[in-house]
C-alpha cells in the first residue's frame, strides 16, 4: 500500500525577476502600459511589477531642468546580483576560536595531523559541537 502524501502547506511558486524581464518592464512602460497590463504580459502578479517599478524608479532632471521619472532596470539587476552573491551561508569559523587554536597547538607541539586533532577533540568531547569545525574547514583555513 503506497503512502499518500498529505501536505497542509503549498509549494511556493516565487521566482526572481530576470534581467530580460526587467528590460521588458522598461520597454512596456515606455509604451505606456500600466503595471497590471505589464504583469499580464509577463505572467507575473501585479504587486511584483508594481514593487519593482516603485523600487527602481527615480526622479531626474531633464534638459530644461524639468523633473521626470524614469525606471532603471540595470540598477535593479545590479543590486539583485550583488545581494545574491552575499546570500551564502557564512562559515562558522569566524565564531569559533578555541578549537582552531587547540588544533594548531597539537599540530605544532605534538606533530598531530588535522584529522588526529579533530578526532581526539571529538572523541574526548573537549569542545561542544558548535565550537568545532570539520577537518576540511580546518585544512582550508590552515593552508590557505
Amino acid at each position: 500500500m503506497a503512502l499518500e502524501h498529505k501536505s497542509t502547506t503549498s509549494q511556493s511558486k516565487f521566482k526572481h525577476l530576470s534581467s530580460f524581464e526587467r528590460g521588458k518592464i522598461s520597454a512596456l512602460l515606455d509604451e505606456g502600459l500600466t503595471p497590471s497590463a505589464i504583469a499580464r504580459a509577463l505572467g507575473r502578479h501585479r504587486s511584483t511589477i508594481t514593487r519593482e517599478i516603485i523600487r527602481w524608479t527615480t526622479t531626474q532632471l531633464g534638459a530644461e531642468l524639468k523633473p521626470f521619472e524614469c525606471y532603471y532596470p540595470e540598477t535593479g539587476q545590479a543590486v539583485y546580483e550583488k545581494n545574491r552573491a552575499r546570500c551564502k551561508k557564512m562559515s562558522r569559523f569566524h565564531r569559533v576560536t578555541g578549537f582552531p587554536n587547540y588544533a594548531e597547538q597539537r599540530m605544532r607541539e605534538d606533530k598531530w595531523s588535522l584529522d588526529a586533532a579533530v578526532g581526539f577533540a571529538r572523541r574526548h568531547q573537549l569542545f561542544d559541537k558548535e565550537a568545532m569545525v570539520c577537518t576540511k574547514t580546518l585544512f582550508f583555513l590552515h593552508f590557505s
